[in-house]
């Protein structure tokens, strides 16, 4: 079976792709904005909606942003990680 050779740079190592595309940026900013809006209401006062807003910053909107994999990133990799090692191909087998 043929396979394809990893991708190295002029001193043998090899090279790492960064995991996160515009998606995951967009998710980001969104969830930057929550936040801030969130502790703007929190400083003028807000004991409701400004817990709200900062839990769904944190631990709802951050997380997505870090997880979520952009079609276009998550297609390079699929190319470039083929493996015959089952245990380390997180290819996605849904569709």
């Amino acid at each position: 079976m043929a396979t394809k050779s990893k991708k190295t740079d002029s001193n043998g190592h090899e090279e790492l792709k960064w995991p996160y595309g515009k998606l995951n940026y967009i998710y980001f900013a969104i969830a930057v904005i929550v936040i801030a809006i969130g502790y703007f209401t929190l400083s003028n006062g807000s004991m409701t909606l400004a817990p709200i807003l900062l839990v769904i910053g944190y631990l709802v909107l951050i997380p997505i942003a870090l997880m979520v994999k952009d079609k276009s990133i998550a297609d390079d990799n699929a190319d470039d990680s083929e493996s015959n090692d089952p245990h380390y191909d997180f290819q996605d087998y849904s569709n």
